[in-house]
């Protein structure tokens, strides 16, 4: 124990210097879901068995305060909205420009729909979308438009746009292989990427009926191996990230897809724990920076823009390892999801299977020096 306590007295020690800002919150329950509801609100859910809480956080006033930090002593964060569902949430998303969430619990294709409470702090059910894949999670993606709609499926081949008050179907992805999905994302209004777990993803438009451009598995890809896609934050996006579950990293360009522009190998081990924790994402503001968790208990920072083409690793520009260095000796955490700040290029939160939830905002250390 005095060896933890040691630790931990070093790690903060050292955050000092690391960090521009770091909050931290405990959950109840783990959540293994975040995503925006404004530049100062984030959602999260439980993902266990039985009842599980959905909450509406606002981030610490304290972070937000860009000048005279020092008069705001508010550094908490503080539970907007709340709900509760019957099932688990594997998947969540906000639907852009409204106050609708969407959830799925992991068990089959269909989806939830909640209303924000408005002139309430109550997150209610608001309805329903049923899925037309098999069981087993959907993946979710939406964009800002005035009828709110959610892009949704569990494979490639039951990917479907569909309304989101009425549950119309407005588009469905016409492919003939069935490959579990491990992205959905819009890269534009109309345009959207389906990244599959064996590497391949299909880029199609809801607007068409023609068939869809498709990008075969990486050429180094094994059968054993997992991938997550991500596009870089537009729009336009112009660059797709694929990281495999051995932590090879491959970037290409949306505009010719012949084969990848940069590569990378992480500086780290296999995937420790479930495959659906892992992350990755490109930072919305930090040009060619990426970050990648769930392949243990950190955060990792990379910037592909001082990457070549020959697969080597690489270290990453920051760790934020605050959630294994603060747990309790002999518990296994990892971190099951993250999230850029949409706005500031530097804070992103994070959270973790003990309940943790971080807020950082990291320091450049090649800038400092």
């Amino acid at each position: 124990m005095e060896a933890f306590e040691d630790g931990l007295d070093d790690w903060f020690i050292e955050s000092l210097k690391t960090y521009n800002d770091l909050y931290v919150y405990q959950l109840e329950s783990p959540t293994r879901v975040a995503d925006w509801t404004s530049g100062d609100t984030v959602c999260v859910a439980g993902y266990s068995s039985s009842k599980n809480e959905i909450l509406e956080l606002r981030l610490p006033p304290r972070l937000l305060a860009d000048a005279n930090k020092g008069l705001c002593a508010e550094r908490d964060f503080k539970v907007v909205h709340g709900g509760l569902t019957d099932t688990p949430v594997h998947c969540l998303k906000h639907i852009p420009g409204t106050r609708y969430i969407v959830t799925n619990d992991g068990r089959s294709s269909d989806l939830q729909v909640w209303k924000l409470g408005e002139d309430s702090d109550v997150i209610q059910r608001a309805g329903g979308v049923a899925g037309r894949g098999p069981k087993g999670g959907s993946r979710m993606a939406a964009r800002r438009s005035s009828d709110p709609q959610v892009l949704h499926g569990a494979t490639s081949a039951d990917v479907q746009l569909s309304q989101l008050v009425a549950g119309s179907l407005l588009f469905e992805l016409d492919v003939a292989s069935a490959d579990p999905l491990s992205s959905l994302q819009f890269l534009s209004d109309s345009v959207f990427l389906a990244g599959c777990c064996n590497g391949s993803f299909y880029i199609a438009d809801v607007r068409a009926s023609s068939s869809p451009q498709v990008s075969p598995p990486p050429a180094s890809s094994t059968e054993s191996s997992l991938w997550w896609t991500e596009a870089s934050a537009g729009p336009p996006a112009s660059r797709i990230l694929r990281v495999s579950s051995s932590g090879e990293m491959l970037v290409s360009d949306l505009r010719n897809l012949g084969e990848a522009v940069s590569a990378a190998q992480m500086d780290t081990g296999p995937v420790r724990g479930s495959m659906d924790h892992v992350r990755v994402s490109w930072a919305p503001v930090l040009n060619g920076c990426i970050a990648v968790s769930g392949f243990g208990g950190a955060v990792q920072i990379y910037d592909t823009s001082c990457w070549t083409r020959e697969l080597q690793k690489v270290p990453p520009v920051f760790v934020h390892c605050g959630h294994s260095v603060s747990s309790q000796p002999g518990d296994d955490v990892v971190v099951t999801s993250h999230l850029w700040h949409p706005h500031r290029p530097r804070t992103l939160l994070s959270t973790a299977s003990d309940g943790s939830v971080h807020l950082w905002d990291w320091v450049d250390q090649s800038a400092a020096s």
